[in-house]
């Protein structure tokens, strides 16, 4: 019977178990015991935070990671985000993937006033003396690396704070670091 877990994935971790390099990283297995064969379905990077999906199942890992779930990220950035922002980012922008230069999918996006309170205050990201930030929304069903970092910088609005609130039907209801064992996902 394979085991699924959803955690709060908190900034300055890895989602993964083992980091084999000479300085030491924060890894997911700090966080809870985990039964052997765990595996993370797709990744955040260790300056992103949010809502990961754990598992001992690999299929369930393939059908999460698919192009037909959709991943929604709350973005905040360096200063007040545009309409006309968030309009290019919705109809795909020109990023770099691996040395070749990609136009990302069309996507939906939105600002966000009001922040759920799972985000939480976070990690001070500057003082206020830096200018303003603000927050969006942008719903992705790909994931190529550091994705919506690039995306953002793209438009003209680099990413501060990234925080992964959905995949699929799951919606991050966790405090940062909590972890919560499920009988199923319900994608």
């Amino acid at each position: 019977m394979h085991q699924h877990f959803l955690i709060h994935k908190p900034h300055g971790f890895l989602s993964q178990f083992v980091y084999a390099k000479k300085r030491h990283k924060k890894v997911l297995c700090e966080l809870h015991n985990f039964p052997e064969g765990t595996m993370a379905i797709g990744r955040l990077d260790e300056d992103s935070e949010g809502l990961l999906l754990l598992t001992t199942d690999g299929m369930m890992s393939e059908h999460v990671r698919s192009k037909t779930v959709e991943k929604e990220y709350y973005a905040q950035v360096d200063g007040i985000i545009t309409e006309e922002a968030i309009e290019r980012l919705k109809n795909g922008v020109e990023i770099g993937f691996n040395g070749i230069r990609y136009v990302t999918k069309k996507c939906d996006s939105k600002m966000v006033f009001e922040l759920p309170d799972c985000i939480g205050e976070g990690r001070k990201i500057r003082d206020e003396r830096h200018g303003p930030t603000s927050w969006f929304s942008i719903t992705l069903t790909e994931g190529k690396f550091r994705q919506v970092r690039k995306m953002t910088a793209a438009v003209g609005f680099p990413t501060l704070r990234l925080v992964r609130i959905r995949v699929g039907n799951i919606h991050l209801q966790l405090k940062a670091g909590e972890v919560l064992s499920i009988f199923e996902f319900e994608i």
